[in-house]
Formats: structure tokens, C-alpha cells, sequence
């Protein structure tokens, strides 16, 4: 793993932890993974810093192991003890998307690429992603070992290609989540109990928001799309994006409150939404949904952490 990678990743571990729990908690489920919580951290009053400490001499496979297992979304996987760069053509952070398609249909796959983007999903679309100086079969299998979803566009034809049959057949074989576009085709063999979505007469953005709304609504991909959306929410440095992100999250039905809560307790260092009132009443909305406590009222309250250990 890039040293920098590392670094941004334990960042985003921390503040996840630092948003869902308790000093005490957080040595629990460290020491779970066999992290020594012993080490010496008199001095920290920050449960972010707390976790950086102690993930500092952390090996590369654990941190990642520690990052799946928050639906943190990175561009790495571990295989063998060994960590291996996924395909360099996922935007870091975002959930991935395999996007199968027939040669001609190239073009509206590439703008429905464009249009995930707005909803923090990364799209694989391989006439347009690898290079002709890549070994593009080497980079699809690469796409394929480390995508969270697959997005089949059914085409006539398609059933009959090599290629796209396999990549479906390859997910499946992973136990990844399928969504199938209907534009000419129906949903056929192991996808055939899928009634996937209808794809004639609508738009490339409509398709997108059909998209994200069946991978916000499955169990496979709920958390990871939840936590991309909330990753770029905290880092937006833009008024207009961090609102509709806000308002892409808030589609996600029984979102569990850690999410909000983190983006709560990390919109102090984003001065961009926290002093934009249009953000703060849209989010302090959510949480009073939740009877959870809103960012005006966070502010108010003492610095002071009283779950620094004694």
C-alpha cells in the first residue's frame, strides 16, 4: 500500500470510529483484531488521534481488514497475507460499479458513468478506462476481483457475447450484487428471478437515480454506498455538493445513525458546510428525526471529552 494511501485510510478509520464509538469501546473492538490498546496514550483527548496511535505500527492487511469491516470503501484487497492494488480506475472512496456492456452501447455507458459520479459510485466502463498500453484483459480481471456491484446493460446480443455473459457469470461466482438494465432484453438464467429495471424510454439520469436506488436498498452494498456518500459529505468543499450528497444519503431508508452522527461530529472542521445554513438546517433535520443531537447543539457543548481514559 502507498504510504499515503495508509495515511488517509487510518485518517478515515479513525474519524469512523471516533463518530460511532466510545474510548472504551474502540479498545474493545481493536483488540479484537490482536492490536495491542495498551500502548501509551496519556495526553490524547481526541478518539481520532487515540486510533491513529495506535494504528501507527499497525500492518498494511490489518488496517485494511479493520477499514472492510467498517464499510470503509479503499482501492485495496488483501489476498494471501499479501496486499495487492486493485484497479487503478476506481475513484478512492467511492463504491464500485462494473459496468457490462455490449461494444456498441459503449456511449450511453459511459455517460451513465458520468452520471454515478453524483452519487459517489465509481463506474468501470472498459472501452473507455483502460489504456492501450495495459493488457486489458489483466485490468478487467482486476475490476472484477474488487467491484461491489456489477450493472448489467441487456442489450440483444448480449447474452450471446463472451465477455458480458462471463462478467455477469463472475459476479455471481463472488456473491456480488446484480443489477440488470432491461433495454431489449430481460434478465436471464441465475439473473432471471431479478426483474431489474426497465431501461426503455427514460434518461440517462433517471437510469442513474434507479441505479443508486437499488444499490442503496440492498443489503450488499447499503452500508458501503452510505458510508462513500458520507466520506465525500465531510470532505465537499462545495455548498451545492455537500447539499446533494446530504440529500442522496437521506434516501437510504433505516440509514443507521452512526452515519449522520459522524458527519455531525466532523462538520466543525469543514468550515465550508458548517457555515452554510441551508446544510445545517437540511442535516439538523435528519438527526432531530433520529432524536439525536444536532450540530448547534454539539457546538454548545463543552470541548471537554469526559471518555478520555483515567
Amino acid at each position: 500500500m502507498k504510504r499515503i494511501d495508509r495515511l488517509n485510510l487510518v485518517d478515515r478509520v479513525g474519524r469512523e470510529l471516533q463518530a460511532r464509538m466510545s474510548y472504551t469501546d474502540i479498545a474493545v473492538f481493536l483488540k479484537s483484531f490482536g492490536i495491542n490498546t495498551t500502548k501509551e496514550t496519556s495526553g490524547i483527548n481526541s478518539k481520532w488521534v487515540y486510533v491513529k496511535e495506535l494504528l501507527a505500527d499497525t500492518p498494511d492487511e490489518l488496517v485494511l481488514k479493520i477499514a472492510d469491516e467498517l464499510d470503509i470503501a479503499h482501492g485495496y484487497t488483501v489476498s494471501a497475507n499479501a496486499v495487492m492494488e486493485d484497479s487503478r480506475f476506481w475513484t478512492p472512496g467511492y463504491l464500485r460499479v462494473f459496468v457490462s456492456h455490449l461494444s456498441q452501447y459503449k456511449v450511453r455507458a459511459s455517460q451513465l458513468k458520468n452520471v454515478l459520479k453524483n452519487y459517489a459510485i465509481s463506474a468501470f466502463v472498459a472501452h473507455e478506462d483502460i489504456e492501450p498500453t495495459f493488457e486489458w484483459q489483466s485490468e478487467i480481471e482486476k475490476a472484477l476481483f474488487s467491484m461491489d456491484a456489477l450493472v448489467a446493460i441487456l442489450t440483444p446480443g448480449f447474452q450471446e457475447s463472451r465477455w458480458t455473459d462471463q462478467e455477469v457469470g463472475f459476479a455471481l461466482g463472488r456473491g456480488i450484487l446484480v443489477v440488470p438494465l432491461r433495454k431489449g432484453l430481460d434478465p436471464y438464467g441465475f439473473i432471471g428471478k431479478v426483474q431489474g429495471i426497465q431501461a426503455d424510454g427514460k434518461t440517462v439520469g433517471q437510469i442513474g437515480e434507479l441505479v443508486f436506488q437499488a444499490l442503496a436498498s440492498n443489503s450488499a452494498t447499503k452500508n458501503r454506498i452510505a458510508s462513500a456518500l458520507v466520506d465525500q459529505i465531510v470532505g465537499a468543499n462545495n455548498i451545492n455538493s455537500g447539499v446533494r450528497l446530504l440529500a442522496h444519503l437521506q434516501k437510504i431508508e433505516t440509514l443507521p445513525q452512526s452515519y449522520l452522527e459522524k458527519i455531525r461530529d466532523n462538520l466543525v472542521s469543514n468550515q465550508t458546510l458548517s457555515q452554510n445554513n441551508r446544510f445545517v438546517l437540511a442535516l439538523n433535520e435528519m438527526l432531530s428525526e433520529r432524536d439525536l443531537p444536532t450540530f448547534v447543539d454539539t457546538v454548545k457543548q463543552s470541548a471537554f471529552d469526559e471518555d478520555i481514559p483515567f
